[in-house]
């Protein structure tokens, strides 16, 4: 006998023992030899990380494609791993340590450093994973990968050495941006914008060979004009037009930086002329590249001033400025003497070399002012970049970095998807995809961390570098370089070593963005650059699960680096995934974006253990409409825990009648009319959520489930079952019994991508009732066929189901009392009607509510009316209720929906709403506006009903 109630908590880990246990889960399980192939590969999750919602959703819509399509025959492998994510564990180490009060990791060195963090790997790296298998993923974990794992980064080496050879490699002095408390570069995907209250300060720069004259630039980061080596104008300024071409003196510098025409310049913002500082500003670093400016860093790697010994900076300055005019003194104080634009080097050196930005941007500031040569402070509140794990401002910054030419890796992979060849769903992502691709720049893959790949890139005693898979290649390549270029003494002390390259050559320090690696995900995972049987099964993948963020930085990616690596055997191009779809973001139930400073983070792991893992992975499913965010409220989770419950009553409810399985029974075979239509219910919803999920459609896949299992089979088809199970007829009885067991088993393999733990357990519990032993669990069960959808029994029951449908609606719209109960005339019958109507009449007064049902040529006074076929199903409400007040206060409220749409469209209409107003405002009051909608929708129709 089934416990009385479901207790996710004790069934959810023996399950996923039992799935363990048969292997369930491992590639190509329960799929006959020659099944066709289905593949997906894990976006890796961090190795530092803990599941989020994001999380959540992403593998709960792996994991219903993967039971779905392993169901349905074919071979399928869902290929897990984690990511080394090199800045985020190489912080959490570095935290633990400075916990434990131990040294630092420059004070040990990288070696020891290293084998921390492999420590701290091996200890509590396995977090998420462990997490996802709560939530039921039904990866082949037999196959997890790792970044760092001895295999991938084999082919991290090969793919890096291969593209250098191939010159789509290669070091580069650029800007980058520069996370100053790490002292690394870093992604965009790792800059936050965050809005601050800053200013506007604007500086005075004095013409050369122009007394008097000056051009007025502003900025936010005062600090940044020692580094000026330009003044931008637009070309079509007025204002400026005879300075194009002359030089303006940098104050305090000295240095003469020229006054250049170029479109950057917006003449209606600010003065309409721009300081240009190149190595500084990412904008300003192409405006010099158009004009070949010099390119001066006044930074260092911590983002502190940096003029001693910068040659850079020393070169061509000192040129001389007129004195400024006294600034005006202050009532009662002495005159202040007029002081020079420009400060000697050494006193510049004196005064900000090695001092913080933040410090240096108030020194500035105080000499300009000083000088005359501040003209005004506007307040300014505007977004300054951050590090999402540092907190600290993040600066443009120029070094030397390694760099993929990605325009040319870009090419083959934006014809891809031009071709068809890969697909994204919502269609409306390629548009993302093709912008960010058609306008890419070179991708800096190195950073300065000691977690992750190390570049393969060895320097020779005169800076040469050497590319290779390994240390001794890159000295036997050196030692051919030196030879060739006849440098003999090169060659005798490379020769003379018996360390290997060590003290020759010396190894680049740099490791690679985890990115790079990521990229390689769909074919290093599957063995490459080894030719593997599982490489030659699963690739290319059907299709990969993301979300839109990291459509630039890890999809487009793969796609560059699939395109160029794997070949088919007529040695074209073969893409990594079919289909990409794009899932959208998991929001409050408000419609703001989760954070913790914002206090509305939900844990899925929290929902888990309150509502049970089926709860919360329905949920998703169910809300994950294409292309719109979904908005999370606790409550929608118990709400499908509540549908879950009703699952199981069903189950025990059929226990209790003695529906149990019977061993060769055909529901096709069934005579009785209600069990025909359940069939035919049944049959339906197989081909509903079949083609949902084909085409992605996951919530309209969880809402032809949820109706089919709430509505038909629970709500219907048992409720008209229970006079059968009380009655005379044994033959009905028992084909009833044997086709809601039926029904119910087809149910679970209906529901089972979607709450695979219920489904599981009452897959062994119904059996065991029988006395029967399953042959297979339910994960490798074959997906229900589906039979007919149409006959003349589902046509009856149908009717009959949406005439009591009806009129229980109209009994809500028009406060009908509940206990009322109230006679049926139904007009312009037909006799397929009249005889429905006499069939289950018994069923129509018991569940309708109604007094009796009677027949006449037309409708009575006062009554509801409801179309029903070709017949109008008319109920008397004379007496039963006000009718003429319940029109009026039908059409009040049609007034009243009508007042709020139109003052939400007027809202929608003004520019300056919509331009200032909170995204999760907008979207609240969009979700109104349809609630509005519908409710008028059925407003008039009730009060159409009264006509």
């Amino acid at each position: 006998m089934l416990e009385k109630t479901y207790e996710a908590a004790a069934v959810e880990p023996r399950i996923s023992a039992d799935w363990d246990e048969a292997g369930a889960f491992r590639a190509g399980a329960g799929a006959a030899p020659g099944a066709a192939p289905y593949a997906i590969v894990i976006p890796p999750p961090n190795v530092t990380g803990s599941l989020h919602m994001g999380h959540a959703l992403n593998n709960t819509l792996q994991d219903v494609l993967v039971r779905f399509e392993r169901m349905r025959g074919k071979s399928v492998l869902w290929q897990p791993g984690t990511d080394h994510a090199g800045i985020a564990t190489q912080m959490v180490v570095e935290r633990q340590m400075m916990q434990r009060q131990e040294p630092g990791r420059r004070d040990i060195g990288r070696a020891a450093f290293l084998e921390k963090v492999w420590a701290w790997k091996a200890e509590s790296g396995g977090t998420i994973v462990n997490q996802l298998k709560r939530l039921g993923a039904s990866c082949d974990w037999s196959r997890e990968r790792f970044t760092m794992d001895e295999g991938l980064s084999r082919a991290v080496l090969k793919v890096f050495v291969d593209l250098h050879r191939a010159g789509l490699i290669y070091r580069d002095k650029r800007l980058v941006n520069w996370d100053p408390h790490f002292e690394t570069a870093i992604s965009d995907l790792e800059v936050l914008q965050v809005e601050v209250k800053g200013s506007y300060w604007y500086f005075k720069y004095p013409v050369e060979g122009v007394p008097g004259r000056f051009v007025t630039v502003a900025t936010t980061r005062p600090e940044t004009m020692l580094g000026d080596t330009a003044v931008a104008v637009h070309p079509d300024d007025e204002r400026y037009a005879d300075l194009i071409g002359k030089f303006a003196i940098l104050p305090l510098v000295g240095r003469r930086i020229p006054i250049v025409a170029d479109d950057y310049s917006d003449p209606a913002k600010g003065t309409g002329a721009v300081k240009i500082t190149p190595a500084h500003d990412f904008n300003d670093f192409e405006v010099g590249k158009r004009h070949s400016l010099p390119m001066i860093n006044i930074l260092d790697r911590k983002a502190q001033i940096t003029l001693v010994a910068n040659e850079a900076f020393a070169a061509d300055i000192g040129h001389g400025a007129e004195l400024a005019g006294a600034p005006e003194a202050a009532e009662g104080e002495e005159p202040i003497a007029p002081v020079s634009y420009v400060l000697p080097l050494a006193e510049l050196e004196t005064a900000l070399d090695g001092q913080d930005r933040v410090f240096a941007r108030k020194l500035v500031v105080e000499l300009m002012q000083r000088r005359g040569l501040l003209a005004k402070i506007e307040p300014n509140t505007h977004a300054v970049p951050h590090g999402d794990r540092s907190g600290v401002v993040i600066e443009p910054f120029l070094t030397d970095q390694w760099y993929v030419n990605a325009y040319e890796l870009a090419q083959p992979a934006l014809a891809a998807v031009r071709e068809g060849r890969t697909n994204f769903v919502p269609k409306n992502w390629e548009n993302t995809y093709y912008q960010w691709m058609e306008n890419i720049q070179p991708w800096c893959v190195s950073r300065q961390l000691w977690w992750g790949h190390q570049i393969p890139a060895w320097y020779g005693p005169d800076g040469e570098v050497f590319v290779a898979l390994s240390e001794s290649d890159a000295l036997d390549a050196a030692i051919h370089h030196y030879l060739t270029r006849g440098d003999i003494d090169a060659v005798r002390a490379a020769a003379l070593r018996t360390d290997g390259a060590a003290g020759f050559l010396t190894r680049d320090e740099d490791v690679l963005d985890t990115w790079f690696s990521s990229a390689l995900w769909p074919f290093s995972t599957l063995g490459w650059p080894d030719s593997t049987a599982e490489l030659t099964r699963y690739y290319p993948t059907s299709v990969l699960v993301t979300g839109f963020d990291i459509i630039f930085f890890w999809v487009a990616r793969m796609m560059m680096m699939g395109l160029h690596f794997m070949k088919d055997e007529a040695g074209d191009p073969v893409v990594p995934f079919k289909d990409v779809y794009i899932h959208a973001l998991v929001r409050d139930e408000k419609g703001q974006k989760m954070s913790k400073s914002k206090g509305n983070v939900i844990d899925p792991l929290e929902l888990v253990d309150e509502f049970g893992a089926d709860a919360l992975r329905f949920t998703l499913a169910a809300m994950a409409a294409q292309g719109r965010d979904i908005k999370l409220a606790k409550a929608r989770v118990a709400g499908y825990r509540n549908f879950a419950t009703k699952l199981w009553n069903a189950a025990r409810f059929a226990e209790m009648n003695d529906c149990t399985l019977v061993p060769g029974f055909d529901p096709t075979t069934v005579t009785g009319m209600l069990n025909r239509w359940i069939t035919t219910e049944l049959s339906r919803a197989v081909v509903g959520v079949t083609q949902a999920l084909e085409a992605y459609r996951f919530d309209a896949a969880a809402a032809a489930a949820y109706r089919f299992v709430w509505n038909s089979f629970c709500d219907w088809y048992l409720e008209l079952a229970k006079p059968i199970f009380m009655g005379d007829d044994e033959a009905l009885k028992a084909e009833t019994r044997a086709t809601c067991a039926a029904t119910l088993d087809g149910i679970l393999t209906l529901l089972h991508p979607f709450m695979p733990f219920i489904t599981e357990e009452l897959w062994a519990k119904t059996a065991e009732t029988a006395g029967l032993t399953r042959d297979r669990l339910l994960v490798l069960t074959p997906w229900p066929s589906a039979g007919a959808t149409e006959n003349d029994a589902a046509a009856e029951i149908d009717w009959l189901v949406g005439l009591i449908t009806e009129i229980r609606s109209v009994r809500s719209e028009m406060n009908v009392p509940a206990a009322a109960q109230i006679p049926l005339v139904l007009v312009g019958a037909n006799a397929v009607t009249r005889a429905r109507a006499a069939t289950h009449e018994s069923a129509i007064l018991r569940l309708a509510r109604l007094s009796e049902i009677g027949f006449a040529d037309a409708a009575p006074g006062a009554s509801a009316q409801i179309v029903i076929g070709e017949a109008t199903a008319c109920l008397p409400l004379e007496g039963v209720v006000d009718v003429a007040a319940e029109r009026v206060r039908l059409k009040k409220e049609v007034e009243r929906l009508i007042q709020e749409i139109g003052r939400i469209d007027k809202m929608f209409a003004n520019p300056q709403f919509m331009a200032k107003a909170k995204e999760e405002v907008i979207e609240e009051n969009r979700d109104k506006r349809e609630e509005y909608v519908a409710r008028r929708a059925k407003v008039e129709e009730a009060l159409a009903r009264l006509a």
